[in-house]
């Protein structure tokens, strides 16, 4: 059964850092592409960053470019989202998506597979 497990939210400050994992389990990660989104309370799901299969490139969402970083490790079949100065906004349920593809996207009605996500807050 493919499925995808989202670890590593919790309770930061300001300022803080976490990084998040997303394991897969009963398939591969290595031709699938991997998306990170958030949902706040209240708000719309939302893209934060992508890696495409093909060749590891890169999306991020412009308001967080320079904070945030998505990585692979094909051999750990999991993808990290490694998130730096975080603000009280980025408070957030994190998923990650997953999709037989090449080259990724920022749409999250593009993914198959879904993780349940992992709660992420920011509070002083």
């Amino acid at each position: 059964q493919l499925q995808l497990v989202e670890s590593g939210g919790g309770l930061v400050q300001p300022g803080g850092s976490l990084r998040l994992s997303c394991a897969a389990s009963g398939f591969t990660l290595d031709n699938y592409v991997i998306g990170w989104f958030r949902q706040a309370p209240g708000k719309e799901r939302e893209g934060v960053s992508c890696v495409s299969s093909m060749d590891n490139n890169t999306h991020y969402a412009d308001s967080l470019k320079g904070r945030f970083t998505i990585s692979r490790d094909n051999a750990k079949n999991t993808v990290y989202l490694q998130m730096n100065s975080l603000k009280p906004e980025d408070t957030a349920v994190y998923y990650c998506a997953a999709r037989l593809y090449r080259l990724c996207v920022l749409w999250g009605d593009w993914y198959d597979y879904w993780g349940q996500g992992t709660q992420v807050t920011v509070s002083s």
